[in-house]
């Protein structure tokens, strides 16, 4: 086992401000204190902008802004751009549209080891009680876990038994230490060492879709293996449409780029983080 000093909270958002100022209220009742928090802007227009500078202006949290221009879905450069900004030697990588627990910057730092990558939950809210809380201002992420259990079994949400703390060996959280499957940057920890070694998210990947399970490929390649964090405060995903038809990657190259690298044996980004670093 091996603590983070301080961890880097990576949020990935585009032109939701009202679903980005739920998040960032989540984050005030954080159990631990110790991180800071960077969005990683996928090129918002100027509500975003403002609405970020606000909750700085208020907040104890520290806050730092990276954005791009609006050039289509590029959330892997985003979120690289981000991270060339953090402080800290953990990263924990969100997005803008999921609810933090009081228990989630608390709970990775426990399950964090060196050579393990995290892969955590989410839990969709439906879209009725997603609208319902939207428009009430609802601080439904404050609530205790069985009042979310309950949500889960009335059918407001999936996935109600990720609110109990179910017991879970190191053994069992372990048991898909080489899958890359189903792991998704939504909740993804990771040592920033580890998101180095790698090269970072591959900013090839334009378009929505395999640039988390790239990136998840490369770590497990280079040693850097899979812990689970079931029942181990998920994050509470709005409801929204599922794609932005206009940000779409019209050719579908991902699936071809994600093919070609599980063909290789490749663990280096073709495009990442030290690109940007070097330009």
């Amino acid at each position: 086992m091996h603590s983070a000093k301080k961890i880097s909270l990576i949020i990935t958002t585009y032109n939701w401000p009202q679903a980005l100022d739920f998040v960032l209220r989540s984050l005030e009742d954080q159990i631990d204190k110790n991180f800071e928090v960077i969005i990683a802007d996928d090129g918002s227009g100027p509500d975003t902008k403002q609405l970020i500078e606000n909750f700085s202006n208020t907040s104890e949290i520290t806050v730092k802004h990276f954005w791009h221009r609006d050039n289509g879905f590029r959330v892997a450069a985003a979120r690289n751009g981000a991270v060339a900004l953090a402080e800290g030697d953990y990263l924990i990588f969100i997005d803008g549209d999921c609810c933090l627990m009081p228990s989630f910057i608390a709970s990775h730092r426990k399950l964090a080891e060196k050579n393990w990558f995290i892969a955590g939950r989410r839990v969709y809210l439906k879209q009725g009680f997603t609208s319902k809380a939207l428009k009430k201002g609802s601080n439904f992420f404050r609530w205790p876990s069985w009042v979310l259990f309950i949500m889960g079994l009335t059918g407001q949400c999936n996935r109600p038994f990720q609110f109990l703390p179910l017991p879970q060996s190191s053994s069992t959280r372990k048991k898909k230490a080489k899958s890359w499957d189903k792991v998704q940057t939504c909740n993804l920890g990771v040592w920033r060492d580890d998101f180095y070694q790698v090269d970072g998210f591959d900013e090839s990947y334009v378009g929505h879709g395999l640039e988390d399970s790239d990136f998840t490929v490369r770590l497990i390649r280079s040693g850097i293996q899979r812990i689970d964090a079931n029942h181990c405060s998920p994050v509470l995903h709005l409801y929204h449409s599922r794609s932005i038809p206009e940000r779409a990657d019209k050719e579908s190259l991902n699936p071809k780029r994600f093919q070609a690298l599980l063909e290789s044996d490749r663990h280096i980004a073709v495009q990442g983080i030290s690109t940007r670093q070097s330009s």
